[in-house]
């Protein structure tokens, strides 16, 4: 089953980058939200969140606890209280050197090192995703 074998590659991915970030005190999320910021730049925690496909409430506690660790700083825009903007500290852009081996490490990891098979499977789990998230747009009536 097609469902299975994502859960599982999910659950591997996420154990390899969790074995890997551990002497940084990183959990994959929090690592995904730099990597967020590392390449797209200051974020207001909406585009963060939609970046993220996570709400408000599961951002806000991986932004407190990176905030905490000195990698971020959140301030509330003056024009408009309700927008937080996120931006990274000297920390946290330092950060991004000390981890930039991390993605080369997982693809040592995983069984194909292959840069075209590699790329095949990138673009088909991005066509995946998008695909079912348009499907996910228009929700069935509950009967």
């Amino acid at each position: 089953m097609v469902c299975f074998s994502l859960y599982s590659a999910a659950r591997a991915t996420m154990r390899a980058y969790r074995t890997l970030l551990e002497p940084w005190e990183l959990t994959y999320p929090q690592y995904l939200v730099m990597v967020v910021l590392w390449n797209d730049g200051q974020q207001n925690m909406q585009c963060l969140g939609e970046a993220m496909q996570l709400d408000s409430g599961t951002l806000s506690p991986l932004l407190r606890r990176l905030e905490k660790a000195g990698y971020l700083a959140r301030e509330r825009r003056d024009s408009d209280a309700r927008i937080v903007t996120v931006t990274l500290t000297d920390a946290g852009t330092a950060l991004e050197s000390e981890l930039a081996h991390i993605p080369t490490q997982v693809r040592e990891l995983m069984l194909t090192t292959d840069d075209e098979q590699a790329r095949q499977l990138l673009s088909t789990l991005q066509e995946m995703c998008a695909s079912l998230n348009q499907s996910g747009a228009e929700k069935p009536d509950k009967a």
